[in-house]
């Protein structure tokens, strides 16, 4: 009966284990995605930010255009749009990027959330099993010691009729 307790006790213990591992690398996971989201948020505003800035200046430029404008001028204004163009597409395209980042650090979570739910769902279901076969030997000693009481009254009543038969 002790071995069966020790073998209980020491399948908890690395099942306690396992839970604090499977909380750790779930703890690690949230942080991944926390640093993905801001990455992902961080992107998403250069991009706004170069948005905002590429249509202040054609406003700026369109005035300008409006009062006079040379030829050099005017190269200028495309050549610099062309590039802020460039540096928009270059910009989502690293928004993006970080936001798959940000969806696959989510998917990692859940997986590492799912683990923990899961240990600790065994665990629940260890401390049960025992809990039940606590009751059963608890049970079975009752039975066993009111067994023996009954036998011994049944021997005491027994020894008194043949005492009374003397």
């Amino acid at each position: 009966m002790a071995e069966l307790e020790n073998t209980t006790m020491s399948s908890l213990q690395s099942l306690n284990i396992l839970l604090e591992q499977a909380e750790s690398l779930r703890d690690t996971a949230l942080a991944a995605l926390q640093r993905a989201r801001d990455a992902a948020d961080a992107a998403q505003a250069q991009v706004e930010g170069l948005l905002n800035y590429r249509g202040d200046y054609q406003k700026r430029w369109s005035q300008q255009f409006g009062q006079s404008g040379a030829i050099e001028i005017v190269h200028c204004y495309r050549s610099f749009n062309e590039r802020l163009d460039h540096a928009i597409e270059h910009q989502q395209r690293v928004a993006q990027q970080a936001q798959a980042q940000c969806e696959r650090a989510r998917d990692e979570l859940q997986q590492r959330e799912l683990r923990v739910a899961s240990v600790k769902k065994l665990i629940e279901r260890r401390v049960a099993e025992e809990r039940r076969l606590a009751e059963r030997r608890d049970q079975k000693m009752t039975d066993e010691s009111a067994q023996r009481s009954a036998w011994r009254r049944s021997g005491t009543a027994a020894m008194f009729d043949m005492a009374g038969t003397w």
